[in-house]
């Protein structure tokens, strides 16, 4: 699971940053996060390609989150696209994905499809599911869960060699919860694979107030990656507009008990991330506002 982060800022796009979106990469499937303005530009300067992401969810319908939808869908078409995009969010996101595809001349070549998600919800994908949660913001919001399924147990390489596996492709039958046959007898992977471990888990609050919602949502997560449009000498406008401060946002990851929490969605008035860090790492020490276009791995625990 690879996180990448396509723009970490908020309101529209400055000279520092882009607006907040973020591409969580699952193999070759790639899911985003909020699509606002520039998100083209941002994808082709990344590692991702735009032709891998399968799903787009979008937190609510404020311009910046969603507004880079009709460019990124005509330039998939105009590079050969077939497969259909699906294009998930809350309540309206069907009429405004349809007002966006009648714009101007354009014909996609591929078909668009939007979803409505209610919190509650969830979209299963190969291998992983996002769910869906209220976020509280000033209109209809949601904050989405990646979470990948279950992962096999640990392999145990020597028990394997012991009961005549040898090695090479009846490993990885193994692994993937096949029988093999080692020295005239049947290996079953239980005989080589320790318990289940728990899949990593991603959370992607969208523009959010402090809330009990997102708090249950990011529970144990790996990684949350919360609003921090302001320092708390703002604690009143960020209230007043539906946004969280660093400090509220350290405390969502405090209470969820994350192991990672990532500062986005920084509004323009700041030229430098310090006092954000500074006023989040007070409350939760793993607290980063990660660079743009910046890549994390979530790795596995245990």
């Amino acid at each position: 699971m690879r996180l990448v982060f396509l723009g970490i800022g908020g309101t529209y796009p400055s000279k520092m940053r882009n607006v907040t979106s973020l591409a969580v990469q699952m193999g070759p499937d790639v899911a985003l996060f909020d699509c606002g303005e520039c998100i083209q530009r941002q994808l082709m300067s990344s590692s991702v390609s735009f032709m891998r992401i399968n799903r787009i969810f979008i937190t609510h319908l404020h311009a910046d989150h969603f507004l880079g939808l009709p460019g990124l869908i005509q330039s998939m078409s105009l590079n050969g696209r077939e497969e259909e995009l699906e294009i998930c969010g809350p309540a309206g996101i069907v009429g405004t994905v349809r007002s966006l595809m009648n714009l101007g001349y354009f014909e996609s070549g591929y078909k668009v499809r939007a979803r409505t998600l209610s919190a509650g919800d969830s979209v299963a994908s190969e291998g992983y599911k996002v769910r869906a949660a209220a976020a509280d913001h000033t209109v209809p919001a949601l904050a989405y869960a990646l979470e990948e399924d279950m992962r096999p147990g640990r392999f145990d390489l020597r028990k394997a060699k012991t009961l005549g596996v040898p090695e090479g492709p009846m490993f990885s039958m193994l692994q993937r919860g096949r029988r093999v046959r080692g020295r005239g007898k049947v290996v079953s992977p239980g005989q080589v694979l320790g318990p289940p471990r728990d899949g990593r888990t991603v959370v992607f609050s969208g523009d959010t107030r402090k809330c009990r919602s997102v708090i249950h949502l990011a529970k144990g997560a790996d990684a949350l990656v919360h609003d921090c449009t302001l320092d708390s000498r703002y604690s009143e406008l960020a209230e007043t507009f539906g946004h969280s401060t660093a400090r509220h946002a350290a405390e969502v990851a405090k209470a969820a008990g994350v192991r990672m929490l990532f500062l986005v969605h920084i509004s323009p008035r700041y030229d430098s991330h310090d006092i954000l860090v500074r006023e989040a790492r007070q409350v939760f020490k793993r607290s980063v506002v990660p660079d743009e276009l910046s890549e994390h791995e979530v790795r596995v625990r245990g």
